[in-house]
């Protein structure tokens, strides 16, 4: 079913480029400190965005192994790329953010399209096997 290899494809590009992208904060926290002064102040929320973040990415790659069992999850997804990549935007456009930080939003932003792409996809699958059976 084209539909499900959509899917996949996304979800496991998705984790996978979230994994290189997420795990490496986890020790990071001394170089952003100093390259983005002040330090950080409340280290649990530094280690609290990594922590939900790798958990999704982790999330992502259970939803390529069988996206049409987890379509119901999808929303959550799309949400969790949508948030991150509307933050970035109002962050860059009040200036409070350098341009090529920017580009994680961007990706997040696609990411969060293409996981909504392979949402209403699953659907006309579900509905093609509903229809068969």
């Amino acid at each position: 079913m084209k539909q499900n290899r959509f899917a996949r494809l996304t979800f496991l590009i998705a984790g996978i480029w979230g994994l290189i992208v997420i795990v490496p904060g986890f020790f990071a926290e001394t170089m952003v400190n100093r390259q983005f002064p002040p330090a950080i102040s409340h280290p649990e929320f530094y280690y609290g965005f990594f922590g939900t973040a790798l958990a999704w990415q982790i999330a992502f790659l259970i939803m390529a192994r069988n996206p049409l069992r987890m379509r119901p999850l999808i929303p959550a997804a799309v949400f969790e790329k949508l948030a991150y990549a509307i933050a970035i935007a109002a962050l860059f456009f009040s200036g409070r953010l350098a341009a090529p930080m920017a580009i994680f939003g961007a990706i997040d932003l696609l990411l969060g399209i293409l996981f909504a792409i392979a949402y209403l996809k699953l659907g006309k699958g579900e509905q093609a096997f509903a229809q068969a059976h």
